[in-house]
Order: structure tokens, then sequence, then C-alpha cells
């Protein structure tokens, strides 16, 4: 995957905004809330995103996968693949929305409501 599949998968997202973000990240946020950041090294994304414990269990010791850098080391879950040894580029995907679902039901209510995650009031 590189930058602009990257980007036109990510801003394919509902409600979703990015930004250039800590030097050369390309930050994708939903509801002011980071989900995925990445860069492009040689062609390739290497991309940071959180996950659920049992992924980043698994994950984690994976080639071409490691913590994310920083976030891990704070107890988040949040993984970074750095190359497409483990992940291809449709896993990749699959856990950039799953990234973006995790962090969209740790949205207030009203905001996940605002966005149109709640209907009718649950």
């Amino acid at each position: 995957m590189n930058l602009k599949t990257y980007n036109k998968f990510c801003g394919s997202l509902p409600h979703t905004t990015s930004v250039i973000q800590w030097g050369e990240a390309t930050v994708w946020k939903i509801g002011g809330k980071v989900f995925v950041m990445g860069r492009e090294e040689d062609g390739e994304m290497v991309c940071s995103f959180k996950v659920s414990e049992m992924s980043y269990d698994i994950l984690k010791e994976q080639p071409g996968c490691q913590p994310a850098p920083y976030l891990a080391s704070r107890g988040m879950k949040w993984i970074q693949r750095y190359s497409a040894e483990t992940l291809s580029d449709d896993d990749l995907k699959a856990y950039i929305e799953a990234s973006y679902q995790l962090v969209a039901a740790g949205l207030t209510k009203k905001l996940q409501r605002e966005l149109g995650f709640l209907k009718d009031g649950k």
C-alpha cells in the first residue's frame, strides 16, 4: 500500500479527518481521536493502529509488526506494521477499519449520536 491508497481508504470511512502531524505522519481521526497514523517509506506504508487485546497479543510477535513505538510503551494496545511480511494490504485495511470502529466506540455517547453511530437514543 502506498500513501495515496492509504489516504483514499481512510478517507472513505465516514466522518474522518486527516492532518499531517508529528513530523511527516499522515494521521487520520474520527471525532477528533486518532485511529491510524502512517508514513510512506520506500513505497510502503508504515502504519500504527489501535487493536483489541487479543489482536495485540497475536500481532506483536509477527514478522513485520511490533508494538507501536511510544503508544504501546504507555500501555495502549497499538501495533505498528512496518512491512507486509505478515499483514497484506487487505489485512492492513481490515485492521485500520477495526481501529476506526474501536476508537468510534470510545467517543462520548453524544458525539457517537451526532456522527450517526448511535440511533434512537441507544
